[in-house]
């Protein structure tokens, strides 16, 4: 069984790991925003890298939480209410920003579709037949 003071170290090194991938993610996320060539890319390491990063960084604070965690549950649950709404609202947001740019009319040429005369109607092609078959057996 763990004693107080192992536990405490535990809880300190298994923190420092944490804190440190976190911070790891946000700087290669960070990086790789100014890497990327145009804006939809930029978008990729900006939603992903830093969602998980922010994940991690709390994951350390409430692994800093663990060896008094009887007087500090209300703050352990705020961090994992908050780990939650990180994971759910990032990647939203993200994809949020990436359709508003879609329906710009300013819109880049090379990021529209063949066919597309409006960049900012909704309706698209649809790869599947609509149509009568053309495909009928001649008899």
């Amino acid at each position: 069984m763990f004693t107080t003071a192992s536990l405490a170290d535990w809880s300190y090194w298994t923190s420092s790991v944490f804190l440190l991938v976190g911070c790891f993610f946000s700087l290669t996320g960070s990086l790789g925003v100014l890497r990327m060539p145009d804006f939809f890319s930029r978008l990729h390491p900006a939603g992903k890298s830093d969602t998980l990063a922010q994940a991690l960084i709390l994951l350390g604070l409430m692994a800093l939480l663990l060896p008094d965690i009887t007087a500090n549950v209300g703050i352990a649950i705020k961090l994992a209410l908050l780990i939650m709404l990180l994971l759910v609202t990032a990647p939203t947001s993200t994809h949020a920003i990436s359709k508003a740019a879609c329906l710009d009319p300013r819109m880049p040429t090379y990021w529209k579709r063949p066919g597309d005369s409006d960049p900012r109607s909704i309706e698209r092609q649809s790869p599947l037949p609509t149509g009568p078959s053309n495909n009928k057996e001649k008899t």
